[in-house]
């Protein structure tokens, strides 16, 4: 790629002006006791993403001839969103290639913006694949979902709004899949601002660009796997790769318990829903993944399309993850009682039974036995330990 021009973001923004909202910074928000945390909030994009910006620019910048083909892409759900927009918008066919595994919510959403799809077997580099295949058959012009100058420069429009917005900002965290996002908003802050941090955040179960970045060489993963479907990449963009190298100050990972605390934090706390992909760069803040603390922090959070299926289990993950939420397994003498004795230890410490599974099984350690399992709403950990050795100190013998 050839160097990017910072007037080529400014020529973005312009052109952007007429789709794209300039989503307001919210905060300071309590997502963190060590850090001012501030948040960038794309999800409220009207596609519900950022990726919005960077398809839009690209096709609005094809000449007539590209225009008359009409375009493909290939998306794990956010960027075909953008594509089907800027295209309908423009005038434009365009056919997106899915991975099938993609939420339903985003699949739908793609063909109500007016794009015919083509749904994938398995994740984003097959639909890229067969998006290729595609293209060379049928003549289409391939709109990138990151490793394209102009998808990178739209997307350095964010940064640009984040320095007019908040020009005493220290640092800034952003989520990577294939690091489009990332390389358009570091080398927009990094040119205007070179004192401001930039942090890339993935999930661990798809940790493309940081093992690439580690290892100064562009790798590609055999299998990806996190509940961020969006940042679920295998193989980093040529030159995303290389502007993350040179523009970005650090890479972490965080695992998906902690993207599921994360997104809960952000419906609690913010009364903002995120997706898994738009959720890691909180995630990263919350659970002490970089040296922001005492910082004044922007994170960025990517989109919010997530499938209402899905939302249910993160939730739930979340609440188990922050301690509010538990399983209790007992080895219980099977007689009369019991059940009633383990729920007043349980009630007089605090916590509310959600559901009980009383199995009489050959798992107890005892022949006139069962085990009785307990799901439980509490406070958090140490709510769960004070209720575990209430039942101990009551004489009920734990499992786990």
């Amino acid at each position: 790629m050839a160097s990017l021009d910072i007037q080529e973001i400014y020529r973005a923004q312009k052109v952007l002006r007429e789709v794209a909202r300039n989503t307001r910074i919210i905060g300071p928000t309590k997502l963190s006791n060590d850090s001012e945390v501030y948040l960038k909030p794309e999800n409220l994009q009207a596609t519900g993403s950022f990726k919005l910006r960077g398809a839009y620019y690209k096709i609005s910048q094809l000449t007539d001839e590209e225009k008359a083909r009409g375009v493909i892409a290939c998306s794990a759900g956010n960027h075909a969103q953008g594509v089907a927009l800027g295209a309908t918008r423009n005038g434009i066919k365009s056919l997106i290639c899915l991975p099938a595994g993609a939420p339903l919510s985003k699949v739908e959403a793609t063909k109500n913006y007016g794009a015919e799809v083509c749904l994938v077997p398995g994740v984003y580099d097959d639909a890229y694949a067969k998006a290729i295949e595609l293209k060379e058959k049928y003549g289409y012009t391939f709109v990138h979902p990151f490793d394209d100058p102009l998808v990178i420069a739209g997307q350095g429009t964010i940064g640009l709004e984040i320095i007019e917005e908040m020009p005493d900002v220290e640092a800034v965290v952003v989520p990577i899949g294939g690091g489009g996002l990332i390389s358009g908003v570091a080398f927009a802050i990094k040119t205007l601002r070179p004192d401001v941090k930039v942090y890339g955040v993935q999930a661990a179960g798809a940790p493309s660009m940081a093992e690439s970045v580690k290892r100064h060489e562009k790798i590609h993963l055999d299998s990806v796997s996190t509940i961020a479907d969006g940042i679920a990449v295998k193989e980093p963009g040529v030159n995303t790769f290389e502007m993350c190298e040179k523009y970005v100050d650090e890479i972490v990972t965080v695992t998906d318990d902690e993207i599921a605390a994360a997104i809960l934090a952000l419906i609690e706390k913010q009364k903002i829903v995120a997706e898994g992909a738009g959720a890691v760069s909180v995630a990263a803040v919350m659970f002490d993944k970089l040296p922001v603390r005492g910082k004044k922090v922007v994170c960025l959070v990517s989109g919010g399309n997530i499938d209402v299926t899905i939302l249910n289990r993160v939730i739930t993950r979340g609440l188990t993850k922050n301690g509010r939420m538990s399983t209790i397994s007992l080895d219980l003498y099977d007689k009369p009682g019991q059940l009633s004795g383990v729920c007043a230890v349980i009630a007089e410490l605090g916590g509310n039974v959600l559901s009980v599974a009383h199995e009489r099984s050959h798992t107890s350690t005892q022949i006139n036995g069962c085990v009785l399992r307990v799901e439980l709403e509490t406070r958090n950990a140490d709510h769960i330990e004070i209720i575990r050795q209430g039942l101990a100190d009551a004489g009920y013998h734990l499992l786990d």
